[in-house]
């Protein structure tokens, strides 16, 4: 007979499921987080995330705003490209059918990550990899990760430079940066009100987790040039 150990402390692969690979997308790994989650995160997932619970690197710039890693470089780029590919911007008009009452307050030039079949994959996300951060920051509040509008947006001078002041739909909202000031675009950023606190400098695949509701008016400031791309979830519980 041969002699086999029952664990092994080395690891020299896995095996990947390709069964249901789909091959219809620009990016077609960012769909991998169900079939392929460890390669997923090694992937996508910031690779300082874990030193979020181990190190306590959350910073907090203005009152009750959070700012963490969460995606990787990779994650960004692929996204962004995702969603140029498909193209279909709304342009940042008031009526708009994709939301249930076809009108929207203050509009963003957006793409819904439902248009790109990207919506499950991306609520499996915030339950993974948002959830424990926010168990972490808010303290005893236990979220479902439940969110209905997702969506990236993109702010240029030529069509949406910046977003009055207003409050989100949410109980709290992730937004997260896509690309790098000072080197994709100059200005942007996010001003808070009611503190008086603006973040003028968001870092690529860092996150802003702040409530949405009554507290935290706030406003995107203008991209003064070329084009910032952001992530962001109205997670509502």
């Amino acid at each position: 007979g041969v002699f086999m150990y029952i664990s092994n402390r080395h690891e020299f692969g896995r095996l990947l499921s390709t069964a249901n690979y789909n091959t219809s997308h620009y990016n077609n790994d960012l769909w991998q987080i169900f079939e392929n989650p460890v390669d997923w995160k090694e992937k996508y997932i910031n690779r300082d995330y874990s030193k979020i619970f181990t190190e306590n690197i959350v910073e907090q710039p203005c009152p009750d705003v959070f700012w963490f890693p969460i995606f990787s470089e990779k994650a960004c780029d692929e996204l962004v490209e995702e969603m140029e590919h498909y193209g279909q911007w709304s342009g940042g008009k008031h009526h708009d059918s994709r939301i249930s009452g076809g009108y929207e307050n203050v509009p963003t030039d957006d793409i819904h990550m439902k248009q790109i079949d990207l919506e499950n994959v991306w609520l499996h996300f915030i339950r993974e990899f948002i959830a424990p951060v926010t168990l972490k920051v808010f303290a005893g509040y236990y979220t479902k990760g439940f969110a209905l509008l997702n969506f990236v947006v993109k702010y240029s001078p030529e069509r949406q430079r910046s977003l009055r002041p207003h409050h989100d739909a949410s109980t709290f909202t992730i937004n997260i940066a896509l690309n790098n000031v000072g080197e994709d675009f100059q200005g942007g950023g996010c001003k808070f009100l009611r503190y008086n606190c603006s973040i003028e400098s968001p870092r690529k695949g860092w996150s802003f987790m702040h409530p949405g509701r009554l507290t935290h008016l706030h406003e995107g400031l203008p991209v003064k040039n070329g084009t910032r791309y952001i992530a962001v979830s109205f997670i509502d519980p």
